[in-house]
């Protein structure tokens, strides 16, 4: 006995489905750790110096996958930690780190001076560069990146820390946003998404 038409339309766009579900494996979107930003109407751009005073851009670094974390030097635990895990995520990417730029931005210009940059952003690798502007570059790149940071003041006017978003953004070779990297992500979570991203 045949099977009815409905029935037979069916089991053909089951069919069709099945196929189409595997077939569509390597057209699926990329399977990351962190949080998929892609297309974000933010978190497009930055004008910054570095420690030597030359006027930094996203467009600097086109070509390689791009970390860029907001901190300052004195934080007492969460900007260290982030540094030395992008440290460990470097050794585990072997020769592919050459392709991977990590990049400080400090949200305290007033104390985290070029010549304090050069020496402590380096020390976690010598490939990371420290990022710094004026307040006002500063205010107007953290609200692009949709950054919140806070003085809280400490026993004395200098010793003041921030509390400041912690996580990290990441753009592909190409200049194109594509992750927030929340705090506390692994090291090889991170490898993980790089290794996407550099593929």
């Amino acid at each position: 006995m045949g099977l009815s038409p409905w029935r037979a339309w069916s089991s053909a766009a089951l069919l069709f489905c099945t196929l189409l579900a595997v077939g569509g494996c390597s057209l699926s979107k990329p399977q990351f750790e962190g949080v998929d930003i892609t297309g974000a109407d933010y978190a497009r751009d930055f004008h910054l110096t570095d420690a030597s005073g030359k006027p930094r851009s996203l467009s600097d670094y086109r070509g390689k996958a791009v970390v860029l974390f907001f901190g300052y030097t004195q934080c007492p635990d969460v900007c260290p930690t982030t540094m030395a895990e992008l440290q460990s995520v470097m050794k585990s990417l072997g020769p592919d780190a050459d392709r991977v730029q990590v990049l400080f931005v400090t949200l305290d210009p007033a104390r985290d001076t070029p010549a304090l940059l050069s020496q402590y952003v380096p020390a976690f690798d010598p490939r990371f560069v420290g990022l710094s502007g004026d307040e006002a570059a500063t205010v107007r790149t953290a609200k692009d990146f949709k950054v919140f940071y806070q003085k809280v003041p400490g026993p004395t006017a200098t010793s003041y820390t921030l509390d400041h978003t912690a996580g990290s953004y990441v753009f592909d070779p190409q200049g194109r946003i594509r992750l927030f990297l929340r705090q506390g992500q692994s090291a090889e979570s991170v490898t993980h998404d790089l290794k996407i991203l550099l593929s």
